[in-house]
């Protein structure tokens, strides 16, 4: 395994199992079981991920239609959606933002299990814990929001174990989305670029970044968002690492640009602030270190890159190699 492939989220080489998706009796296969998930939060006890097997009391209160994530030697691994439950002690205070502290406790479960924010907990899972926390994620999120056909409207049904839907009117055909995006390491001699988005906590920057468009190379959308944003034109451009983002629905590709220029342009529609800052006063960033700079959040990709920066890795080598 290479350096670019150990980000969080991505590496853990998961049988994905897709000629199983069309087996009607895939469920019935020995081994079979389910992680849990409500309202895109992750059942975990002890950082790790609780698995049932799938006649388990808790599955009462689950959607009919499980995800088929993946397989492994104990068997075929499912996603379960608990959302339609709702905890006698819901305390809607923190759902739906940013990072919701909460946590909910079901009482088929024990005691230590409970669905946490996966944001807040994605750097304590193993990286296969990781990536199927990731997978069901996106995937439950794309049938949240993906109920009716995008062709004649009428309402779909699940398929392929849930990779697909199916429209029963006009018989078209729908499949989970990923929405590629951009994030740039952008350096001009001993400096990089970061930026912050408005509603960020206060001193926390991270790297530039946007979503790819139609018609477009990765290397143009690094260009075209750093000189959007910021307006720093870009040279040479290179791919570094990528990083699957269920949030809902993004595959981060991380690259580095050489910036041609200094002055910052800064688009206040798009980013609430940019700046330079010095390899030196970065790694006072993430020592905690620093005034008035905080890094970008570990297990995002932003995170990943930077460290890798600072410490003068290339990502064609062994991540043991250091």
């Amino acid at each position: 395994m290479m350096l670019s492939e150990t980000v969080t989220f991505g590496g853990s080489a998961l049988d994905r199992a897709a000629e199983l998706r069309g087996n009607a009796a895939v469920t019935a296969l020995p081994g079979a079981r389910a992680i849990l998930s409500w309202r895109g939060k992750p059942l975990v006890m002890e950082d790790a991920l609780v698995q049932v097997a799938l006649d388990h009391p808790v599955m009462a209160d689950s959607a009919s239609d499980l995800i088929l994530l993946g397989r492994d030697d104990a068997g075929p691994i499912f996603a379960a959606d608990l959302s339609r439950w709702t905890p006698p002690d819901l305390d809607i205070t923190h759902l739906d933002t940013f990072l919701d502290p909460s946590e909910q406790k079901h009482p088929a479960m024990p005691a230590g299990a409970s669905f946490a924010e996966l944001r807040a907990i994605m750097t304590r899972l193993t990286p296969r814990d990781a990536e199927l926390a990731a997978t069901a994620k996106a995937v439950l999120g794309w049938h949240q929001t993906h109920g009716f056909c995008a062709r004649c409207g009428a309402q779909s049904v699940v398929a392929m174990s849930g990779w697909q839907r199916n429209c029963p009117a006009c018989g078209a055909h729908h499949f989970p989305r990923t929405d590629p995006v951009v994030i740039m390491l952008i350096t001009h001699g001993n400096a990089v670029l970061v930026g912050r988005s408005p509603g960020w906590p206060e001193g926390l920057y991270s790297l530039l970044a946007g979503f790819v468009e139609p018609g477009e190379t990765i290397e143009a959308a690094v260009r075209r968002e750093v000189l959007e944003e910021a307006g720093i034109r870009v040279g040479a451009v290179r791919y570094l690492a990528s990083q699957p983002w269920p949030f809902p629905a993004s595959l981060m590709f991380g690259c580095a640009g050489d910036a041609l220029g200094t002055d910052l342009a800064i688009d206040r529609t798009e980013i609430e602030d940019a700046l330079w800052v010095s390899r030196e006063d970065m790694a006072l960033s993430f020592a905690d270190l620093h005034p008035t700079v905080k890094p970008a959040r570990k297990g995002a990709i932003a995170h990943f890159l930077i460290e890798n920066w600072l410490a003068d890795r290339h990502y064609e080598e062994q991540p043991d190699a250091h």
